[in-house]
């Protein structure tokens, strides 16, 4: 008769980023790298996630979007003014899961951000 042998294996994985990579971040902004509150959102951003882009030109960002491959997923953080222009165009493609628009005016985003689900 044979004996039982238990054997006790013991993994130890040690993370050194803890930064989320499941969502790459857009930043469109006219302004995104004229101010320190800009630059210091930004690093605090990279804190958190290591794949943030920032654009100030729609044009390049749009280019990128469409750029990156449909099964990784985009949140972009886009300006009013930006956004009622550039939104129309890419807020059907797979890889853009997540629009946030950052404007003071509320009332005039609210009207044309009704449009789209994301």
């Amino acid at each position: 008769m044979m004996d039982s042998v238990a054997a006790t294996v013991t993994e130890s994985v040690t993370f050194t980023d803890n930064n989320l990579e499941t969502f790459s971040l857009v930043w469109l902004d006219n302004s995104v790298h004229k101010s320190e509150e800009n630059r210091h959102t930004q690093q605090r951003l990279r804190t958190i996630i290591n794949h943030l882009r920032t654009f100030d030109n729609s044009k390049d960002c749009e280019d990128y979007i469409r750029s990156v491959s449909s099964h990784d997923r985009i949140v972009i953080i886009i300006s009013g003014v930006s956004g009622r222009r550039l939104v129309p165009r890419i807020h059907n493609l797979r890889q853009l899961c997540s629009i946030y628009v950052y404007c003071l005016d509320r009332k005039t985003n609210k009207k044309w951000t009704q449009e789209f689900n994301k």
